[in-house]
């Protein structure tokens, strides 16, 4: 991921634009997105502060998370539920869930999931 630009390039762009040019032209003056110096004048004018945003981090995990109660119920009283399983138990109450993003539900809480043996263990070689 690429680093943001630099809060002094943003104050130009956001000077030249109060300067009289437009944001087009601004962008172009300084060889920035015009989407960029959109977003940065607008930014100004909403809040006066430049700096750049934080880059990165979880955004979508919240959806899931208000689950959790949820998940951690079906968890209890079935512990050897499939993912699948969790995916269309939840499909039932109205949320749709990948099962990719099950997985990272529990990898977050360190659930490993595993199912129990339904055969004995051979006296003889291991089976698995």
């Amino acid at each position: 991921m690429a680093e943001p630009l630099s809060t002094d390039l943003r104050e130009r762009v956001v000077a030249a634009v109060k300067g009289g040019m437009s944001r087009r032209q601004a962008a172009a003056h300084f060889r920035v997105g015009v989407s960029s110096a959109i977003r940065w004048v607008a930014q100004a004018e909403a809040t006066g502060d430049l700096r750049p945003k934080p880059m990165g981090g979880d955004h979508r995990s919240a959806a899931i998370e208000a689950q959790a109660g949820a998940i951690l119920t079906i968890l209890a009283e079935q512990p050897d539920t499939t993912l699948v399983e969790f995916q269309e138990a939840l499909a039932k109450t109205g949320h749709c869930f990948s099962v990719s993003t099950i997985w990272r539900f529990f990898d977050r809480r360190r659930f490993t999931l595993k199912k129990s043996r339904r055969t004995r263990p051979s006296r003889s070689a291991p089976t698995s």
